[in-house]
């Protein structure tokens, strides 16, 4: 026959009573556990935030990255253009000056081979071997061009004076080497604008015409010559129209 003793005030629960009650725990303390987590645990309570993830500061600093190579993309580009403009506008300075150079030495090869006339709008009044008893070889070494005292006389062509001053029966004469190593000689002058040594240029004015030295009348004579001295003339018409100029 089985007793069963009363639990009593001080009676100390039974095995199978212990066992509910400490499963009823458990299963309290388990609730409450997980409310309690459930409810702090960020990840139910809202949505992770930028930095709890490390995501944006990832991309971010790919951003940035991005950013740092755009700015050197547009240096270089402005370096590439910069560089372009300078090396054109080099370029262009050299054709530049390659152009003023070949126009300086057009201008002076022009300058060269031009010849004008010695007295501007005159004639030919007395012509070259005109035989005359007033030349002591007899006959006329140049040519005499028509004008009246104190009209400009002008160098037929470029070159250096080589005579200047009084001439005998030429008066007051000027004798240029010609740039082609011919002479012209200008004679009767009432005054002499040049001196020895100077160079001279097609159409500057070297003197005025006059009446000095073995003359009947103011006039312009004009010789061509192999060398500086009297005795080498060659025929003065023939050599103006060879460098282009008709008398």
């Amino acid at each position: 026959m089985a007793f069963t003793c009363a639990t009593g005030k001080h009676r100390r629960p039974g095995r199978t009573q212990r066992g509910t009650v400490r499963a009823a725990g458990i299963a309290a303390l388990t609730t409450t556990g997980v409310m309690a987590t459930v409810a702090s645990t960020p990840a139910f309570a809202a949505e992770p935030t930028p930095e709890q993830t490390g995501l944006i500061p990832v991309v971010a600093a790919g951003e940035s990255v991005v950013d740092q190579i755009d700015d050197q993309v547009a240096v270089q580009k402005q370096a590439a253009f910069e560089e372009a403009a300078r090396q054109a506008a080099a370029k262009k300075a050299v054709e530049e000056r390659a152009a003023r150079v070949r126009a300086a030495r057009e201008a002076e090869r022009k300058l060269l081979n031009t010849f004008v006339s010695p007295i501007t709008g005159s004639y030919v009044s007395t012509g070259y071997q005109a035989s005359s008893s007033l030349w002591s070889s007899g006959s006329h070494t140049g040519i005499d061009f028509h004008a009246a005292s104190g009209t400009s006389v002008h160098a037929v062509g470029s070159g250096t004076v080589v005579e200047a001053g009084w001439g005998g029966s030429y008066g007051n004469q000027i004798v240029i080497k010609m740039n082609d190593g011919t002479y012209t000689q200008y004679g009767h002058l009432s005054s002499i604008e040049v001196s020895v040594g100077q160079q001279v240029t097609p159409g500057r004015r070297i003197g005025l015409s006059g009446a000095t030295g073995n003359v009947t009348g103011p006039h312009l004579h004009f010789e061509a010559r192999t060398t500086a001295e009297y005795g080498s003339d060659i025929d003065p018409v023939a050599y103006l129209r060879n460098h282009g100029v008709n008398v």
